[in-house]
């Protein structure tokens, strides 16, 4: 069975729905998706609005990005200071 991806606003919307007065039953169903996927999503994304989403993602990008720049910055100076202990 083919996983779907679902965006942050699409979880959201559907989480916004089960908040609208249906039950989270029949928005899992309506959806296609379990009621553990559900709880789960409601868990993360549950106090947020589109605007908090979007924020969120980008400040998730951004990290990840910042952990790749430490990291090979740490490399570099790992290297360094292994060709610098070596004596001549």
């Amino acid at each position: 069975m083919k996983r779907k991806v679902h965006s942050v606003e699409e979880i959201i919307r559907i989480l916004r729905q089960a908040d609208g007065g249906e039950t989270a039953q029949a928005v899992c169903r309506e959806h296609n998706i379990s009621e553990q996927t559900f709880y789960r999503w409601k868990q993360k994304y549950g106090g947020m609005e589109l605007a908090d989403a979007k924020r969120f993602k980008e400040l998730e990008k951004e990290n990840s990005e910042l952990k790749k720049m430490l990291a090979e910055s740490m490399l570099k100076i790992r290297v360094l200071e292994e060709v610098n202990s070596k004596k001549w």
